[in-house]
């Protein structure tokens, strides 16, 4: 029997899973989170039974090589006659040339790296760990999976800016990312609410990084990530939209350079730079200062507001999709997100909200509202299994 291993880096944590079979189906998987801080390993069988729940020294998990690590080291310990016959990786910047799952090579490898300052905080880590896995699984197929793929038949003019066009030629056009996500609940809709897939639906990514997406027949019209995965929504640490004047401000004025900037709005901006909290939307529900509710209100209002543009792109709305770790779980999130858009069709459920249900409008919502939890790592495994 076969075996995949996938690896998906995120800004903050590293998701990890060990698929098996020509139609993968997960034996084992889990997360390392907060890494860089107080980092905690989970690991879970197919039925999502907690095995480890760990927490790692801070010499272990200090970065994402180090968190690799301790996965690998779990995973070989647990598994040690298991064949990995390939490694699937998301890769979070495909740039130009790369739409689809592609097997990684010493050139794939060199042009992807081209692509790290349009994602400093995932493309290295993304890259690290094809590094370990290439050193670890030397025989195995390495894939890589693009977060930008998914958007890429975006129209013209929800893909490029008002700059002179031969930026657009040379690449500085609206990528889009959390394509992975969106191609899974795309998949899902199909399988389980096909009359919705078929619609106009705006997904909601939200987690430490936050996106939205116009789905129309269930492909991508149009994202509210652009360039690079800055755009749009505030995040844990990112800002989100912001205006190019604030840059020059700070370039002309703050005396900042580039290297300034880029860790001001990639690491100490989003939720954690309006809070003066936390990151974590959890800490900042439970957080009694004006503060921490104010960054909250803010990360609403924006999605509220993106949600409208979308719904102007789609020409109308039939269905919004919350997913990712805050879409998931943060009932008080998504109660305000819905809350006053009446106007737009879509009634909450607050009962069926709270419960966390599939559906958690009212049944006379000309809008459904739809709570579903996203699985970037089974369309990877899928992806690597196929090329093989």
């Amino acid at each position: 029997m076969t075996f995949a291993l996938v690896l998906n880096a995120g800004s903050s944590s590293l998701k990890f899973g060990l698929f098996e079979g020509r139609h993968p189906g997960l034996i084992v998987g889990g997360q390392v989170e907060k890494i860089g801080g107080a980092a905690v390993l989970h690991l879970r069988d197919a039925e999502g039974s907690s095995l480890v729940d760990t927490a790692l020294p801070p010499h272990a998990a200090g970065d994402h090589a180090g968190a690799l690590t301790a996965v690998l080291h779990e995973i070989t310990g647990r598994f040690p006659d298991a064949r990995i016959s390939a490694v699937g990786h998301r890769v979070v910047h495909g740039g130009m040339d790369y739409a689809a799952p592609t097997v990684i090579t010493p050139k794939v490898l060199h042009d992807l790296e081209q692509l790290e300052p349009f994602a400093p905080l995932h493309q290295p880590h993304n890259l690290a760990g094809i590094r370990a896995a290439l050193a670890a699984f030397p025989d195995a197929r390495q894939v890589a999976c693009f977060d930008t793929a998914f958007h890429r038949n975006h129209p013209f003019v929800n893909d490029t800016f008002a700059l002179p066009r031969s930026y657009y030629d040379k690449g500085v056009r609206r990528y889009g990312f959390h394509g992975l996500s969106y191609d899974y609940i795309s998949g899902a809709l199909a399988e389980t609410a096909p009359t919705l897939h078929a619609g106009r639906v705006v997904v909601a990514h939200l987690g430490n990084g936050a996106s939205m997406c116009g789905l129309l027949g269930g492909r991508s019209i149009a994202s509210s990530m652009g360039f690079s995965a800055l755009d749009g929504l505030p995040m844990g640490t990112r800002s989100g939209q912001l205006d190019p004047g604030v840059v020059l401000y700070l370039m002309d004025t703050e005396r900042m350079d580039a290297a300034a900037i880029s860790d001001l709005l990639y690491r100490k901006s989003g939720l954690l730079g309006m809070s003066g909290v936390s990151s974590d939307m959890r800490t900042l529900l439970a957080s009694d200062a004006p503060s921490a509710r104010e960054a909250v209100e803010y990360f609403c209002f924006r999605i509220r507001r993106e949600l409208g543009g979308l719904a102007a792109a789609l020409e109308g709305l039939d269905a919004v999709v919350f997913t990712g770790g805050i879409g998931e779980n943060a009932a008080p999130v998504r109660a305000q997100v819905c809350r006053g858009l009446h106007w737009l069709g879509i009634e909450l459920d607050e009962d069926r909200n709270l419960r966390n249900d599939r559906v958690i409008s009212t049944d006379l919502s000309r809008v459904r509202v739809l709570v579903m939890p996203t699985n970037e790592e089974i369309v990877i495994a899928r992806a690597a299994m196929a090329l093989g």
